[in-house]
């Protein structure tokens, strides 16, 4: 059972990415443009600090989805949602449950985790890798 498991892991590994980048960059969608609808105080200017983080959100999550510089990426979206913790949760309580901090700290480390493991099955990072295992897992 583990070895039929574990063939599957870079699958299951990508389907978190590519459903995590998806609903990342939903909120750079929704910093950005208004859609699917409009954060509470309208769009933020883009050189702002919620302009620039509404641009790692979309750019960042749409490399991520593809699988496309996936480590680095991951490393600065990761630091991107600490920052955005401990400047913007963290203040009114130290509990997520508490703060709406949910979120953030789930996405730092979805993306700490891609940091050290990579992008998992179909991704364009794995298919510029020349053939043979990756990971301990497809050993």
């Amino acid at each position: 059972m583990s070895s039929t498991l574990d063939r599957w892991s870079p699958y299951a590994l990508a389907l978190l990415r590519i459903v995590t980048a998806l609903l990342f960059m939903e909120h750079g969608t929704q910093k950005l443009f208004g859609f699917p609808a409009p954060p509470e105080g309208g769009t933020p200017p883009l050189l702002s600090l919620f302009g620039i983080g509404a641009i790692l959100e979309l750019v960042g999550g749409l490399l991520i989805l593809v699988g496309l510089l996936t480590r680095p990426v991951a490393f600065v979206l990761a630091g991107e949602m600490a920052v955005a913790y401990w400047m913007f949760h963290a203040p009114q309580s130290l509990y997520p449950a508490l703060n709406g901090g949910d979120a953030s700290v789930l996405f730092c480390f979805v993306f700490l985790l891609l940091v050290f493991t990579g992008p998992g099955a179909l991704s364009i990072d794995g298919a510029r890798q020349p053939a043979g295992p990756r990971h301990s897992w497809e050993r």
